[in-house]
């Protein structure tokens, strides 16, 4: 088994803890060593392990670590991930077992995503790099998901869809089939998504109208 650690010790870090326990429970992978955070103190236990250091500690790890970056601001994990310069440090893609794909040979993953309980992916698709999918996330055939964009629990996202990079989706939101969401977008719980999003703004409502952050 490989050695595992999590950045971010808060509440999705503990979850996402759950989720390496419930993976190993099907085939075991990882040892979980403990969690890395800047805002919290060297010591500090969790039920799922211990804080063990902030970004210098992590950076001046000596031994082979995977990571995972759980922390739920799209912002916040393109920062850290930048300043992770340690080259013994990988990133595996963290995929819940309760994960349907209908296709698994035509869906292509980067690095660094986390696929929570029960989401289903379609065919012909392509998730780039430290995207998060927060559990129950439908995601249709044909879409193209960029980096570091966290998915809320429940969101829809439909068939023919293209994400930039750094999108935020609020919770029980909806895109609808070939819209496109460009870059640093956030889209606010239960909004429905029936135009093109363009970067920088943040959309909210049934249908989604355009505001600025």
């Amino acid at each position: 088994m490989k050695d595992i650690a999590i950045y971010g010790a808060g509440g999705f870090g503990r979850e996402v803890a759950c989720l390496i326990n419930q993976i190993n429970d099907k085939d075991p992978k990882w040892n979980i060593i403990g969690f890395f955070d800047d805002g919290k103190e060297v010591g500090l236990k969790t039920e799922y392990g211990d804080v063990l250091g902030d970004i210098k500690t992590l950076n001046s790890w000596d031994k082979p670590l995977d990571l995972v970056v759980a922390i739920g601001n799209p912002v916040y994990v393109k920062l850290i991930v930048e300043n992770i310069t340690n080259p013994l440090i990988d990133f595996p893609n963290i995929i819940a077992p309760t994960t349907t794909f209908l296709d698994k040979s035509n869906v292509r993953f980067g690095k660094g995503n986390i696929v929570c309980n029960d989401c289903m992916i379609s065919c012909n698709i392509k998730i780039s790099d430290f995207n998060i999918f927060n559990g129950h996330i439908p995601v249709g055939h044909d879409c193209i998901i960029g980096n570091y964009n966290v998915i809320m629990p429940s969101v829809n996202i439909s068939g023919g869809v293209e994400i930039g990079d750094s999108n935020f989706f609020g919770v029980q939101s909806v895109i609808l089939q070939y819209i496109k969401i460009g870059n640093n977008v956030r889209i606010g719980a239960n909004s429905v998504m029936m135009r093109n999003a363009k970067d920088g703004y943040l959309y909210m409502g049934n249908p989604a109208m355009k505001m600025k952050l």
